[in-house]
């Protein structure tokens, strides 16, 4: 299994394996409330909150609870699950049935998704990407009805207008 860690300096170390996450914590670099990310875990915990280091630290108890997120630079998050929102978001607002940016918000999203599902570590532009997708698919299922709507009123017309 292999982890990382924030340092002192804000920076991701890692992966690593649990003997140097050991090795660490002998040489003083990591303590009981070192944020820690376990590969194929869903969110960050504390060194010390880990039985498989619990027991490698002096009595300095961890905290009782791990942070919400752990903010250890810009590149955490993808631009392109942003730019998914935003124009997910533009489709709605400015014009209804704006093509292009339901296509674009769309393409962001999928990209910024499979970036993210590549990664180990959680990505908070997730929850962006995926609801660019839903605003960018739910107003380009909007302007399909609207589309399809005024081609049967407008053919039901055109077909009274002739007889």
């Amino acid at each position: 299994m292999n982890y990382r860690i924030v340092g002192n300096d804000g920076k991701v170390y890692g992966p690593v394996s649990a003997d140097q996450i050991r090795a660490w914590i002998a040489q003083g670099r990591i303590e009981s409330r070192t944020p820690i990310f376990v590969e194929g875990a869903t969110d960050w915990s504390f060194a010390g909150m880990l039985p498989e280091f619990a027991g490698s630290f002096a009595a300095t108890p961890p905290l009782a609870t791990p942070p919400k997120s752990c903010t250890l630079s810009s590149q955490n998050n993808n631009s392109l699950g942003m730019w998914s929102l935003v124009c997910g978001a533009l489709a709605w607002v400015c014009c209804c049935c704006c093509i292009p940016f339901n296509l674009l918000g769309l393409v962001f999203g999928i990209i910024a998704l499979a970036q993210i599902q590549s990664q180990p570590e959680p990505r908070p532009s997730r929850s962006l990407a995926i609801t660019g997708i839903v605003l960018s698919a739910t107003n380009l299922l909007w302007c399909l009805a609207i589309t399809l709507i005024n081609l049967a009123t407008n053919r039901a017309n055109f077909n009274m207008n002739f007889h």
